[in-house]
């Protein structure tokens, strides 16, 4: 599937692999994913990004996926329904980390051993990869791009979905931001411009 991703969407692979390894984490995620596409410039994600404001509210987005990590990584979703059955997330958070240590719930951090020295995908981020193929398929496009990985993270229920969300990054806002986007780079008479694709 890999042969299938373009340049750009490559590079989002390689830079969630980067974020991993600065961050200290033993696996690369879904979040890793999404700050990877907020480092791009000049692709088709960075420019939906951009328009729907997300790169200007990072640190926010960087802050709500941290506090989902604290939770060990439930959604707000989740905490509401704990809550409706009487069980109180944020007392629980707090009581385990002042037994254990702030962070204690965010399993992320503790290094584990790997033979092939590469730090492997976890199952959600490798789901969101394979979604990235079918949404550029249902789009009837040919090859990966970073804007179907991001589509891909918007579509697939969990922490980062719903944060984006949170932040106006929905996969109908970043599917019309793409619509907007091509219409401009297309004249009339003549199919897509170069790189559309």
């Amino acid at each position: 599937m890999f042969e299938r991703f373009t340049k750009g969407a490559r590079a989002v692979v390689t830079g969630a692999v980067t974020v991993a390894e600065r961050e200290g984490a033993p696996v690369v995620t879904e979040e890793h994913l999404l700050l990877a596409l907020l480092d791009a410039e000049g692709t088709k994600a960075a420019f939906a990004l951009r328009a729907l404001g997300a790169t200007d509210r990072r640190a926010s987005l960087e802050e709500a996926l941290a506090a989902a990590r604290r939770r060990g990584g439930l959604s707000k979703a989740d905490t509401d329904a704990l809550a409706g059955l009487g069980i109180d997330v944020t007392e629980i958070v707090a009581r385990v980390e002042e037994a254990h240590g702030p962070g204690a719930l965010a399993d992320d951090r503790e290094d584990r051993t790997r033979r092939s020295g590469r730090r492997p995908f976890t199952r959600e981020a490798k789901g969101v990869l394979e979604q990235s193929l079918r949404v550029c398929l249902g789009r009837r496009e040919k090859t990966i791009g970073d804007e179907h990985l991001l589509l891909a993270l918007t579509a697939r229920p969990g922490v980062v979905a719903e944060t984006l969300a949170d932040h106006g990054v929905t996969y109908a806002a970043v599917e019309g931001t793409l619509g907007r986007s091509q219409s401009r780079n297309q004249t009339p008479g003549r199919g897509r411009s170069e790189g559309q694709g």
